[in-house]
């Protein structure tokens, strides 16, 4: 079982138990594309727009994150994403997904951060978790090339044969994209949205409440997210992306074991990446 971890809500707050997860949360097959208009449905004020802080996330995800919930930047994103869904646009990852990352691993139990960029952008593919594809969708490239590198970095780690990384995010791998919605077969088209502004709080978040925590930054654009992180007192690794265009760079970077290696200084328990 992963060593519980401790964040402080505030100054003089006693160390906090992890939150329950949620057992109710589900996640769809993506077996079909699956058109904004068939999500399951989602609050909404009275003008239409979609109110995200009503989606699922652990209590303590929602704790810190209020105040991010009344900006005008997330304000906008609401509205942006509610002109998409009126224009009848396909929007991945499925609306209750949205917020799944802080759904499946809650702040307390976050002792590994693994950023992505956008989410997968093919039918079927996103569910709120970076990197991560629903049993029975086809693993994607990049997710093909952890595997290899698992493979020769991490002790008895095999291919399970399929790309769903639940597992990790239960055992405290925060799955987190900077960009957290895109529209169905365009890359980045979610990019200007505001996502990152929310992310970076995220980051910002989790480098002030926690301690202890191992940030995985893979490829220049994760990079950048280092200046966000105490590094006083946690550990930042930076490699080049698994992307079939980088994995030339990323194969042999040993980022798992390191990463273990990092938790263990840290006096945090090491990471099962079986899956």
């Amino acid at each position: 079982m992963p060593k519980t971890k401790s964040y402080n809500s505030s100054a003089d707050s006693p160390k906090k138990k992890r939150v329950k997860q949620n057992q109710d949360s589900k996640v769809a097959d993506g077996s079909k594309k699956i058109k904004t208009a068939n999500y399951p449905k989602m609050s909404v004020n009275d003008s239409g727009i979609p109110c995200l802080s009503m989606l699922p996330m652990q209590n303590d995800w929602k704790e810190v994150l209020a105040p991010e919930f009344e900006k005008d930047y997330f304000v906008q994103i609401e509205r942006l994403l509610g002109d998409e869904i009126a224009s009848g646009a396909t929007v991945y990852p499925q609306r209750h997904l949205i917020f799944n990352a802080f759904d499946k691993t809650s702040l307390n139990n976050v002792k590994i951060v693994l950023l992505g960029q956008d989410p997968y952008h093919g039918d079927g593919q996103a569910m709120g978790l970076s990197f991560s594809v629903p049993k029975g969708v086809p693993v994607p490239p990049s997710l093909k090339n952890i595997y290899k590198e698992m493979s020769c970095d991490i002790q008895n780690f095999k291919d399970p044969g399929h790309g769903c990384l639940e597992k990790w995010a239960s055992n405290g791998v925060l799955l987190l994209n900077a960009t957290l919605t895109v529209r169905a077969h365009e890359p980045n088209s979610h990019k200007k949205f505001g996502w990152e502004k929310f992310t970076d709080s995220v980051i910002k978040v989790i480098s002030e409440k926690c301690s202890g925590v191992v940030f995985l930054l893979w490829g220049g654009y994760a990079h950048k997210k280092e200046k966000l992180v105490d590094i006083s007192k946690h550990v930042v690794l930076k490699d080049s992306h698994p992307s079939p265009l980088s994995f030339g760079k990323f194969k042999g970077c040993k980022c798992f074991s390191r990463a273990n290696a990092a938790l263990k200084k840290l006096g945090e328990d090491e990471m099962d990446w079986r899956l």
